[in-house]
């Protein structure tokens, strides 16, 4: 049974996730994974279920925190609505973005994403209310409706895991709704899905839409959970992280990108103090790795397997 239906392996994970705090796990480190897993299922969507690869998916994580944590520390916005707030201006961006973008397919959509994130990494680099070079530090976690504290780990945890769940059951009945199997459609025959009546760019630019908004939440999120936002996060090197997450964990699949988050920010927080920079060499290696010998990604390798054994 495919690991997205099978509920016992849902239920099984997130019992784990309830009890993660309390079996030694910090909440930091969990809440990290948490919205990177947030990032790479929102990248996922476009890519595994859409065909597109986009190389500027950190403009809307990163500008979304840059905009989450300014309304906080300097306009004393509640958290909620800084929350939100960051995650609409990275859906403006996206459909600013995606309405160029789309124009193009392949190598030529990619570049012009990789083109535009640059843009926008300028703009947060000269822009008076990021911070330039030093960022935006000290962002408070504040409360939520004035009524539970988000400054205590455990608290804080708690939200980001049913952020992450609401999250990620969305983006499951998106790709098993009619809009879904559409994109699916397109993915694997664009000009056919165009024949068959459907208006791929309209999809196609939806779904842009809807990731970069899902990437927002993702950023705005994990400054809330840091307290900063810097300049890494909308660096060209966060938007390979995303790839990389995606296609370690197995693009298409619903659960590979939660597991690829967890592997590369694992791998990341281990070896950092041990080998310092040599860290990136490191993860690259295991991609190439894992790419040469799992091309469908770790999960999509496994789910393959039990279909081979099934029909077996």
């Amino acid at each position: 049974m495919k690991i997205s239906k099978n509920t016992t392996f849902y239920t099984v994970l997130f019992a784990l996730a309830l009890l993660a705090p309390w079996l030694g796990l910090y909440p930091i480190f969990l809440m990290t994974i948490l919205c990177y897993a947030i990032f790479a299922c929102a990248f996922n969507l476009m890519l595994g279920y859409s065909g597109m690869l986009s190389f500027g998916h950190a403009a809307y994580f990163g500008m979304s925190s840059y905009i989450t944590s300014w309304l906080v520390t300097s306009n004393a916005w509640s958290t909620p609505g800084a929350l939100l707030a960051g995650t609409f201006v990275s859906t403006i961006l996206g459909l600013v973005i995606g309405l160029i973008a789309i124009r193009r397919s392949g190598i030529y959509f990619a570049m012009i994403t990789l083109a535009l994130s640059q843009l926008v990494y300028f703009v947060c680099l000269q822009a008076p209310f990021t911070g330039g070079e030093n960022g935006i530090q000290g962002v408070p976690r504040g409360d939520l409706f004035g009524i539970v504290s988000l400054s205590d780990d455990l608290t804080m945890y708690y939200f980001v895991l049913f952020v992450f769940v609401a999250i990620y059951l969305f983006i499951q009945r998106i790709v098993h709704s009619p809009f879904g199997q559409v994109l699916k459609a397109i993915r694997e025959n664009e000009p056919r899905a165009s024949s068959l009546g459907y208006f791929a760019d309209h999809q196609k630019l939806l779904v842009f839409v809807l990731s970069s908004t899902l990437a927002g939440m993702a950023g705005s999120l994990k400054a809330i959970v840091l307290g900063f936002a810097t300049l890494s996060d909308v660096l060209q090197s966060t938007s390979g992280e995303v790839i990389l997450m995606t296609m370690l964990g197995g693009a298409g699949t619903f659960f590979g990108p939660v597991l690829g988050s967890a592997i590369v920010v694992a791998l990341q927080n281990l070896l950092s103090d041990r080998v310092g920079s040599w860290v990136t060499v490191i993860i690259g290696a295991i991609f190439v790795i894992c790419v040469m010998a799992f091309r469908r990604g770790i999960v999509g390798e496994w789910l393959a397997f039990q279909e081979k054994n099934k029909s077996s």
